[in-house]
């Protein structure tokens, strides 16, 4: 079976768009990225802070067995619009990649199924690119099925 998360990085541009349809009303996939409880479990990782609000600020973090962080990501939320999209800047803490701008919009596409598009703005093409040589999307693929089988359980 493919990933049903889909991403898209054309040649000389410094952007990706990720896309996944989900089997989720739209208020619970939007509940999953609102809510920090909910994105810990599907996400893996620690919510320092979520401040979902124009001007709030996010923090994450995932350690090791032993304590050490080994993952560390930030930044600001520049637009929050309930049940349809968010803005944010996106850095992780000692990765050469640089801030890069993040557009999340949401999708009624039926009663029990949406839509989620991520839009990813990077610096340059070199960022976007040093991003697609990790298995960045194999990972998200991974964290979005997650999010399905959990929230699933919310139905």
């Amino acid at each position: 079976m493919g990933q049903k998360t889909k991403l898209s990085a054309e040649d000389a541009r410094q952007e990706i768009v990720i896309t996944r349809e989900f089997d989720l009303p739209l208020e619970l996939l939007f509940k999953a990225y609102e809510e920090p409880e909910l994105v810990e479990q599907w996400m893996g990782t620690k919510v320092i802070k979520l401040e979902n609000k124009q001007h709030g600020s996010w923090q994450f973090e995932t350690s090791d067995q032993q304590g050490n962080v080994v993952f560390q990501a930030h930044g600001v939320i520049h637009e929050f619009v309930p049940n349809e999209r968010f803005t944010r800047t996106f850095e992780m803490g000692n990765a050469p990649f640089g801030v890069q701008l993040e557009f999340f919009e949401f999708e009624k596409l039926s009663e029990e199924t949406s839509k989620l598009t991520m839009h990813i703005v990077f610096k340059s093409i070199a960022h976007r690119d040093q991003m697609l040589k990790i298995p960045f999307a194999q990972g998200l693929n991974m964290a979005h099925n997650r999010l399905q089988e959990i929230v699933n359980k919310l139905k």
